[in-house]
């Protein structure tokens, strides 16, 4: 502070000798001060200088010390940022001293004038240091951090490896626990010792990946099993089977772990090169590919706090998507798990205009009620079946038009159900209640292979195909129930059982039966056995079964459609809408995955249903009179057939126009929200 009172005073002498004449008004009173005053500089000095950082003084003194000595004519002494000159702050929020002035700034706010004139000094609360004047970093909450974690994770896999330092050293996060970054760079570097030591430091951060709780050493033996048999394989791969065998009895061997596995990998031991190898241990084989993958289990063991699953972000993102198009009720495409396919910046929707709610094609050359039709199981082909006595196959050409291929004639009683083979060779035809006789075509062909009737007095109006495509059931109300060969040889029977509709599941031995008893039993021909699986209320007019055999669809008179769960044996939905009296009417799964369900009606209207919706999302009016059956194409998402008692069968099918929005599916709307009926 003194030697502040001496350079002003300093400067004030020399001003005046070099000038010679009289000195500015400004300097001219600084010079009285320091004369009369005697010390009032020094007290000057110390007001200014205890306003700013001790640094911050003392480098100001050092430069105006060297300006003196170097300059004698400058008494402008500034600071190091070169921002006091004249009294003028260069920047706000830097604390400053500027000496000709005498003033002190703080934030900008300044504490004495630039005429000399002092102001009372400052106090310690008055200016504060430069960390109070900076904003707190807001705190982030923990999603906050998540989403971080999530994005830095996405820029490490993209390369963007600076950025994810930024991002990381701004918001405060870390990535990952820096014990699990020192074992993820030691299982890509293949340091094996290194690795298993990581072990120990990670062993109080595991956690078991399933709901069973095991215990942290339990979970270090999992993964050390998992790198040493890495490390097994990648000494046999490089033709290191020594180490490899001192690896398998010395390290593998005595963690009495898996030893069903152990067993196994010893056998890699005679494989006679590297390609073997890969091939016996589905292995990708020594790098990145196959220590990215063994990462990948070894994260399983560690919470996402300590080490991120592996692509996290895109998952999620995964997930949203198939979400969206789960919920979406028009939603008839094949799904695409990749991302590249869609737009993450909208959200998924369908246009109503893009569903079989249009009619497509009327087919009139039926002289009578139509009774049922049927798609192949190629999709290529529909049949006919009506009381006019004939059934009509249809083709399906590339452009989704029916061209009539073949009518098949004789069926004195009409046809009133229609079954296709497995692969599509031949087509079973039943006639109502009083037909005694079942008719089996070659459809390539257009001949009649068998005619089968076991008895006058029998009644044969389902039908059913074994997986097999050599076996079929058949049966009717008046008590049938036979099993068949492909020429009308009956290779089992079973008495007493009035069937209403029929159905061979998957496991070619179960036959599904609905009876006058108002429920599904499943019969086995093998052993004679049966057993109850479905129990309703009212009388069962049909069924039909999912292609995975898990939902049956049923028509219940006077109810409507159900949707039972035939592995869990209870009923899943009820539909809503459909008018449903004693008329046999045939329901369907259809769709993309088999999403939605469609059924005819007796207030001559089709209804389709998304499967977790009770409400219809489509009503498709056309027919004059009863719809009898419906048929979703199998291979073609968006073509369905109705058949009626009008004498028509409608083809349905998307908006014969479709603008570029509609056929992208950005911009499909309802007309109500029906999110709120999704279970």
């Amino acid at each position: 502070t003194n030697t502040l009172g001496e350079l002003t005073l300093a400067s004030a002498s020399s001003d005046s000798e070099t000038v010679g004449a009289s000195p500015p008004l400004r300097k001219k009173y600084r010079a009285s001060v320091a004369e009369g005053a005697g010390g009032l500089g020094a007290a000057i000095g110390s007001a200014a200088l205890s306003t700013v950082p001790h640094s911050v003084a003392h480098i100001n003194i050092n430069n105006m010390q060297a300006n003196g000595a170097g300059q004698g004519q400058d008494s402008e002494l500034s600071c190091l940022n070169n921002s006091a000159q004249n009294g003028e702050s260069s920047s706000a929020g830097e604390a400053h001293t500027n000496v000709n002035g005498l003033s002190t700034t703080n934030n900008g706010n300044s504490v004495s004038n630039n005429d000399g004139i002092p102001a009372p000094a400052a106090s310690n609360n008055t200016v504060s240091s430069d960390a109070n004047s900076v904003k707190k970093k807001k705190r982030l909450s923990q999603s906050e951090e998540d989403v971080i974690r999530l994005i830095g994770q996405h820029l490490h896999d993209l390369g963007l490896n600076q950025t994810v330092d930024l991002l990381m050293q701004e918001s405060g996060c870390r990535l990952e626990h820096p014990s699990a970054t020192k074992f993820r760079n030691h299982v890509v570097e293949g340091e094996w010792d290194k690795a298993e030591s990581d072990l120990n430091e990670l062993k109080a951060l595991m956690h078991s990946p399933s709901a069973i709780v095991v215990s942290p050493t339990v979970l270090q033996l999992r993964m050390k099993f998992l790198l040493l048999q890495q490390k097994y394989l990648e000494c046999l791969e490089d033709a290191k089977v020594l180490e490899a065998l001192q690896v398998l009895r010395a390290e593998l061997t005595p963690l009495k772990y898996n030893t069903e596995r152990i067993h196994i990998l010893s056998g890699y031991l005679m494989c006679s090169h590297a390609e073997d190898l890969r091939a016996k241990a589905e292995w990708e084989g020594k790098g990145t590919a196959s220590r990215t993958k063994l990462l990948d289990k070894l994260q399983t063991y560690l919470p996402p706090s300590v080490m991120l699953p592996p692509r996290r972000l895109q998952t999620l993102l995964r997930q949203a998507v198939e979400l969206q198009r789960e919920r979406c009720l028009y939603h008839n495409t094949k799904l695409d798990s990749g991302l590249d396919s869609v737009s993450l910046l909208l959200d998924h929707a369908c246009s109503r205009k893009q569903f079989p709610c249009y009619t497509q094609q009327i087919l009139t050359e039926h002289c009578n009620e139509v009774w049922f039709c049927k798609f192949s199981n190629d999709g290529t082909k529909l049949a006919t079946g009506s009381k006019d006595t004939t059934v009509i196959v249809w083709h399906v050409n590339t452009s989704h038009q029916l061209k009539l291929m073949k009518t098949l004639e004789g069926h004195a009683y009409g046809v009133s159900y229609l079954a296709w083979s497995p692969d599509d060779t031949y087509l079973i035809a039943c006639g109502p209640d009083d037909c005694s006789e079942l008719w089996l075509w070659n459809v390539q062909t257009g001949e009649l292979r068998t005619k089968m009737s076991q008895s006058h007095e029998d009644s044969l109006t389902s039908v059913a195909w074994n997986p097999d495509g050599k076996r079929f059931v058949t049966g009717g109300q008046r008590g049938q129930f036979y099993q068949c060969d492909l020429d009308g040889n009956l290779l089992d029977s079973w008495e007493g059982v009035r069937v209403q509709c029929l159905w061979c599941l998957g496991d070619t031995r179960t036959v599904l039966a609905s009876d006058t008893h108002q429920r599904i039993r499943g019969y086995n021909f093998e052993d004679l056995t049966d057993r109850n699986i479905v129990q309703e209320d009212h009388p069962i007019m049909s069924f039909t079964v999912s292609k995975n055999g898990r939902l049956a669809l049923l028509n219940v008179a006077t109810q409507g459609v159900h949707l039972w769960d035939l592995h869990d044996r209870v009923l899943v939905r009820k539909y809503q809408g459909v008018t449903q009296g004693f008329y046999t009417i045939h329901s369907c799964f259809g769709g993309h995955n088999e999403d939605f369900i469609a059924s005819g009606s007796e207030d001559h209207k089709v209804y389709i249903w998304h499967r977790r919706s009770e409400l219809p999302i489509a009503e498709l009016t056309g027919h004059s009179r009863t719809v009898n059956c419906v048929s979703w194409n199998p291979v073609v998402p968006g073509l369905l057939a109705s058949a009626s008692d009008d004498g028509t069968v409608r083809i349905w099918g998307p908006a014969p126009f479709l603008d570029v929005q509609d056929a992208e599916g950005l911009n499909g709307k309802d007309l109500f929200d029906w999110s709120s009926y999704f279970n």
